[in-house]
Parts: structure tokens; sequence; C-alpha cells
């Protein structure tokens, strides 16, 4: 009995390593649908070694992008060729497409597959900074990117001259054109139809070694972007940034008109440092930020002074200007839009205005309560005022001070509030007039 019951506890603790070993191969699914950008390397990064510690499979990074940041670029492209678990990339649903950083990372893939109706290429180097670079520099950059390409592209087995094209010339091409001058591996119509072509499939890895991939049946899992990844990779879209920023500043305005309101110092306390960890890993001109101070300045002037609107709509213009020079991304998606800069500037600087007007007006209107409220008060005395007696102001009885004799009943005008002693003069007594 005790020789059975060892036997059975042995291919008990078998079948569930077996199926421990079964539940842990499998094949997990990476969804890329933006820019590329620092969020998106790390969302990859993670991913790749998520699917290494459960060791699965293959990775599949289904890719839709108009492009991004080079060095985000680099580092995804890095972390896929050291992957030790194989990566496909593939470019759908149909209508996608692939272009600048995606055709660098679709080309590192050890499978490179396209749906029907996507396109990827365009991969010419867009320089960040204002003006034009000379010939020698943009040689300079378009040879180390080619070389890049080139690096890599070859060890897959694909056409490195074709490739080499989508940089030097901008050259973009569809499924099949890729497909048939060797640049991608598979064309599938849909998931199910890449992975019944990868069934099988033996691939070259960059390190030289050979894998076979076996994802029939198995199970497909989507590794899911952090909080934090989720939050900055919203945030890295210079439109969304911008509205936090001037949304934090606005309610950062208004706390400091309104102390101890609290909640609008929060609001703007923690937008501002949203953005602030935004444009930290965008690629922004810090510059226009002195654009945009400039233009709360230039609202605040409106408020103090009559421009007839002049200073405000200099203040409008400063805040538009800045907002698109704000991120100087490389592609269009990467920028501040100009419907943007003008649908939060204009409300922004009518709000602003309208808030500073209020703030100035309440600053310069003559205090009507508390002690101060009664400096210019008319009263009357109701005892005769030899230095010193009585007077009723504000319906209430004080104790007055005088250095004019003044009657009983005679009117009396309040000079100043000394704790609880009025100095007064008889009403028909001018002010003596300033010095200044």
């Amino acid at each position: 009995m005790p020789t059975i019951r060892r036997a059975f506890i042995f291919f008990l603790l078998l079948l569930l390593a077996l199926c421990a070993s079964q539940a842990g191969a499998q094949v997990v699914r990476v969804n890329i649908d933006d820019t590329i950008h620092p969020m998106t390397d790390e969302y990859i990064g993670r991913s790749l070694d998520r699917a290494k510690a459960m060791k699965a499979d293959v990775v599949i990074i289904q890719l839709r992008t108009p492009g991004g940041l080079v060095d985000s670029t680099r580092s995804i492209v890095e972390k896929i060729l050291a992957s030790p678990v194989p990566v496909v990339v593939y470019v759908a649903p149909s209508g996608a497409h692939a272009a600048s950083a995606g055709f660098y990372i679709l080309q590192a893939a050890d499978v490179a597959a396209m749906a029907p109706g996507t396109n990827t290429g365009a991969a010419h180097p867009v320089t960040i900074g204002a003006g034009k670079i000379d010939d020698v520099m943009k040689s300079k950059i378009e040879n180390d990117v080619a070389a890049f390409l080139r690096s890599y592209v070859s060890k897959r087995g694909r056409n490195a001259a074709v490739a080499e094209t989508a940089v030097r010339e901008s050259k973009s091409f569809t499924e099949q054109e890729a497909l048939s001058q060797q640049l991608i591996d598979i064309v599938a119509a849909d998931e199910k139809d890449l992975l019944k072509q990868l069934e099988g499939r033996e691939v070259r890895r960059f390190n030289g070694t050979t894998a076979t991939l076996h994802v029939s049946g198995k199970p497909v899992e989507d590794s899911e972007m952090s909080l934090k990844q989720r939050i900055l990779g919203f945030l890295m879209n210079p439109n969304i940034t911008f509205i936090v920023l001037a949304i934090g500043a606005l309610a950062l305005y208004f706390e400091f008109n309104n102390p101890g309101a609290i909640l609008p110092g929060v609001v703007g306390a923690l937008f501002i440092l949203l953005a602030a960890f935004a444009l930290n890993l965008l690629p922004t001109r810090f510059a226009a930020l002195a654009l945009i101070l400039l233009a709360f300045i230039l609202f605040g002037l409106e408020a103090k002074f009559t421009s007839h609107g002049i200073l405000g709509t200099g203040g409008i213009v400063s805040l538009t200007l800045g907002a698109l020079l704000l991120v100087d991304g490389p592609i269009p998606e990467m920028r501040v839009r100009l419907w943007t800069a003008l649908a939060v500037s204009v409300p922004l600087g009518v709000i602003t205005i309208f808030l500073m007007t209020i703030a100035l007006r309440a600053h310069r209107n003559k205090v009507i309560t508390g002690e101060q409220g009664l400096v210019g008060e008319i009263g009357v005395a109701r005892s005769d005022l030899n230095l010193q007696g009585k007077v009723f102001v504000h319906g209430e009885l004080w104790d007055a001070h005088s250095s004019s004799p003044i009657a009983s009943g005679d009117s009396v005008v309040v000079e100043r509030v000394n704790g609880m002693l009025l100095d007064v003069r008889p009403a028909h007594v001018r002010e003596p007039a300033s010095a200044g």
C-alpha cells in the first residue's frame, strides 16, 4: 500500500506540473494603437518581460501607428531583438498603417505580418526643431537611421536594400508590395488566420538560433497597461497636455485670488504636475512656456488698464503661439493642433480677464464693513464735544474725540478709528488738502 500511495502522489505531481507547463505556454498579445513615445516603450518592455517570466510561446504586437519619437523607437527595437520569446509584429486591422517609427518596429520582429488593406513605410527621419537643417547634417541623420535599419533587417532575412528606400526615399508599401519585396513574412486576414500560419513555422532568432512556433489551440492573453502607463500614455497627446496645463493654471489663479478655497488649489497643483510629467517626456520647447506666461501678464494688464481689448488680444495670440510651439513632435499627431490652441486660448483669455477685473475692482472699492467702513461716514454729536464726547454713527453710540469744539446735534465726519474711539471733525469743516 505505501508503494501504491507514493506512486499515486508522484503521478499526481507529474500531472500538475504538466498542466502548469501547458498553462504557462501561451500567446501574449500587445495592442499598440497610438504614437510611439516613452510610455509605448515602457509598455512593450514590461509585456516582453512578462512573457519571458511566464515562458510564453510567442508575443504578438498588434500595431497601428502614425510614427513617433526616434529614441523610443530605438529602445523598442532593442527590446524586441533581445527578447528570448519570439516576437510577431502584426499591422492590423485592415485600413491601419505602421508608418515611420512603425516601419522600424515591424522590421525588427521575428515574424513581420500585415493584414489586407494596410500599409507601412515612409520612414524618412524628421528633425525636431525650427528651421531648415543644412545638407551635411541631414545626410548624417539619414545615414545613421539607415545604418540602424540595415543592422537588423538583413539578419531577419529580409530585403535590406528595399527597406532602406523607405528611409532615403520615404517610400511606402502595401501589404502585397511588402510581401513580394520580402519586407514581411505573412499576410493574414485576422488573428485566427495569423495563428494558423504561425503554427509549426520555424523562425531564425536574432542571436542565430532557430525556434519552431507552436501556437495552435494556445490561449491568447492580453497584456494590459499599468495605471501609470495609461495616465501618462493619455497625457502623451500634446493636445491633452496643453488642455491640462491651461486648466491647472486657471485653477491656481482662482485659488490665489480666493485664498482658502482649497479645491481649486489642489486641482491646479495636480494638473500642473501632470502636465509637467508629460512635457518632460515629450520633445518640449520650454521657451514656449515664456509665451504662455506672457499671455497671463497681458491678461492682467488688460484688466488693470483700458486698452480697448488690445492687451487681451495680444494675450490670446501669445497663448495660442505658445501652445503651437510647446511640443515639437516629428509628426503632426505629436503637436498641438491649431483648433485646440484656439479653443483653449480664447475662452481662457476671456475668463482670466473677467476674473482679474473682478479682483482688481474689489481691491479698489472702499471698505464698507468693519472699523474701516466707518471712515468717512456722517454721524450726529449726542453731546457737546470739547475734545471728547459721544457721537451716533451707523446706528451705534461711540466715544469720540475732536480737535474742534462740536455742539450736541451737529453733524460730524469720522476721520479715523482708534480701537473703540472715533476721531471726528465737524461736517462743515473741509479735510485739509494732502501735500502730495
